[in-house]
């Protein structure tokens, strides 16, 4: 029963590849056997184990009984494909430890396959049944060759044996795996070695707490409260792979692209039986490279790929259609030494991984503008292995389940979620920032209704609002100064509560960089847009989203202002660094400003040098368009608009679709 999994735990499982762990499977139905037989490699031996031996059970009586347990595994689990899928591969398992035929396996795959595919001929079309198969295979054929070669070598024996199935199932299964999910996963064999220790004691106690429940309740209870523990433990698990920047690589979800990725696993299969026994630094070195690329630590890639630029102030994230800005608390150092961060955005992963990418560990203050899913979503993954000092938020709990979400979460994570709203001004390091919207009445619930925090306080429920309505008003807005760049992030507000800041605060200084409110949505208010007169806007967006975010107005709107214009959707994960002179530079992870699509004219350079080489392109006297093709790769650095050099022109547009009479679409 999988209906309570988060989307975001599943997705986890999914890019560790061990979403089998989800469902009823071969797995499962294998504890079960060797629980009463013990390992199948001792069946024939004086040393036999398992539950029957020890209730004086000869070879073929236990052989009986592990088929009777088997066809009792498919009445209890239904016969689902997976479950019979499980059985018959189960049997083949029973059938040769009873009459002692190990050669005679792969004959009894096949028969067993033919069996299944008479019974249900969907089957041939299932790609779950072809895993199956492909995985049975290979833990016939190829996982004792390796397991014995790992043994001549000194690798003990259950390790040895661990080690050899689990590389022959992901060899073995990788080609069809890429073809339904399009990646391939660096972590799979070590997150499904490392989970494979806790399947069978949460397996086994999960069958006895189901077995004792009818009878003894209490006991049930304890069974299911000790088996928590290893379930905990493979949720860790998946979670962590699923984290880790180098994690997975995207792949051609073709039949073309397995074809591919099988000659690539066929080479290093190759390689790896022609080359490393009789090298052993070279294993090392590969090991050793395979750890950099999956871990990715920020002093060693940084040379290479130029991402996160040194001295970087703040990031916003790349986290999809949603927010997530990181400011560094100590300028110099970058993520080493902290950060505090707005927002989380929509998913775990996505989050996860960009503050792995930038170092940070420790995080004093995370800052919820609101408690839309897009702001909020992602928290758990920002929380996980990290030390987090509090989290403050508005005061207006709408919507109702999100808000829940966020104090379930953090209450489990023992951080305390505070109210905030306007006057407060605090500092962490050499990064300060005030408060200014919401004020305090409707923090509080004023206009917004409900109950909300003071000074201090924690979040309210609120009250009197229909759900999620008036949530984007009530964001928490934020004046930053950071290395004497000055930064202003809007949250979600909507033209109505912009209009109330501007009066709530007619003095707001001029800004280097704003975080465009709401996405770069079409509802912005043009006079706040007039007395920040930023020099950069940074747009965080998904890449096609359905709301048309950034819309083409609002750009036009930033180039008109003299701001040079950033978007996640088009450039990847986004950098704020200051250069010597104290004006603002961004570093972007792909792409370069104003380059496609409805994007502004940029009054950035033309030209643009990587990080790496240490240049950075001056502006030209007049702005002009980048040329064509002039964006290539990571880690691009542009100077922010100068005073005088506003961006002019139209926005360029996409041309519209249309449909052809007697024809289809014409495609993108």
């Amino acid at each position: 029963d999988t209906s309570r999994l988060s989307p975001e735990l599943a997705e986890a499982f999914r890019a560790t590849d061990m979403s089998h762990l989800l469902a009823v499977s071969g797995a499962n139905l294998s504890i079960l056997l060797v629980v009463l037989i013990g390992p199948p490699g001792l069946a024939h031996r004086a040393e036999r184990r398992g539950l029957a031996p020890r209730l004086g059970l000869p070879l073929r009586a236990t052989a009986m009984a592990a088929a009777l347990l088997t066809l009792g595994f498919v009445v209890v689990c239904r016969p689902e494909p997976s479950v019979l899928r499980a059985a018959a591969c189960g049997l083949i398992t029973v059938w040769a430890i009873g009459t002692g035929r190990r050669r005679s396996l792969l004959p009894a795959l096949a028969a067993a396959v033919l069996a299944l595919v008479f019974y249900d001929p969907w089957l041939a079309r299932d790609f779950g049944f072809l895993l199956s198969v492909l995985a049975t295979a290979s833990l016939l054929t190829v996982a004792p060759r390796w397991s014995g070669a790992l043994r001549r070598r000194g690798c003990p024996g259950r390790a040895a044996e661990a080690l050899a199935v689990a590389a022959a199932a992901q060899l073995a299964c990788a080609p069809v795996v890429v073809v339904l999910a399009a990646h391939v996963s660096l972590v799979s064999v070590p997150c499904n070695l490392l989970a494979e220790f806790a399947v069978a004691p949460a397996t086994v106690l999960g069958f006895a707490a189901l077995a004792a429940a009818p009878a003894a309740m209490p006991v049930a209870k304890g069974l299911a409260w000790l088996a928590g523990w290893p379930v905990e433990a493979i949720a860790g698990i998946a979670r962590t792979g699923a984290g880790l920047p180098g994690g997975e690589i995207s792949w051609p979800g073709t039949w073309l692209g397995a074809l591919g990725l099988a000659v690539v696993l066929v080479g290093v299969v190759v390689a790896v039986r022609l080359s490393l026994p009789y090298r052993p630094w070279l294993a090392a070195a590969c090991v050793l490279g395979l750890l950099v690329v999956i871990v990715r630590p920020v002093p060693l890639v940084r040379p290479f790929t130029g991402w996160p630029p040194t001295g970087w102030r703040m990031v916003a994230c790349d986290v999809g259609q949603g927010d997530a800005l990181v400011l560094a608390v100590d300028g110099e150092r970058g993520g080493a030494g902290g950060a505090v961060v707005v927002d989380a955005g929509p998913e775990p992963a996505a989050v996860d991984r960009c503050l792995r990418e930038l170092g940070v560990s420790t995080v004093p203050l995370v800052v919820l503008t609101h408690f839309h899913a897009d702001h909020v979503a992602g928290l758990p993954g920002l929380l996980r292995g990290r030390s987090v000092g509090a989290i403050r938020t508005t005061g207006l709990a709408r919507p109702r389940d999100q808000a829940e979400f966020v104090r379930r979460t953090a209450r489990r994570a023992g951080v305390p979620v505070l109210g905030s709203h306007a006057g407060e001004r605090r500092q962490a390091g050499d990064l300060r920032w005030e408060v200014v919207w919401p004020p305090p009445t409707q923090a509080g619930g004023g206009a917004a209704g409900g109950s909300g925090p003071g000074p201090g306080g924690s979040v309210g429920t609120g009250g009197g609002e229909e759900e999620g309505e008036g949530a984007n008003d009530a964001s928490v807005t934020l004046l930053v100064s950071t290395s004497g760049l000055r930064l202003f992030l809007a949250g979600d507000l909507e033209p109505r509560a912009q209009q109330a800041l501007l009066a709530l605060r007619p003095d707001l200084p001029r800004v280097d960089v704003l975080k465009v409110a709401h996405h770069g949505s079409r509802y912005q208010d043009p006079q706040l847009l007039r007395r920040l007169r930023p020099r950069v806007a940074l747009v965080s967006a998904g890449r096609e989203n359905p709301y048309g975010h950034p819309a083409p107005e609002t750009l036009h709107e930033l180039a008109a202002a003299g701001a040079l214009v950033a978007r996640t959707d088009r450039h990847g994960a986004l950098a704020l660094t200051r250069r010597p002179d104290g004006s603002p530079a961004v570093v972007t992870q792909r792409g370069s400003p104003g380059t496609g699509g409805n994007a502004p004219p940029s009054s950035g350079a033309d030209r643009h040098s990587p990080l790496a080489l240490g240049r950075v392109s001056r502006l030209p006297a007049s702005p002009r368009a980048p040329r064509r093709g002039s964006s290539a790769g990571r880690g691009r650095r542009w100077r922010a608009g100068l005073r005088g050099s506003p961006a002019t022109g139209r926005p360029r547009r996409r041309p519209r679709r249309r449909a052809l009479r007697g024809r289809a679409r014409v495609p993108r």
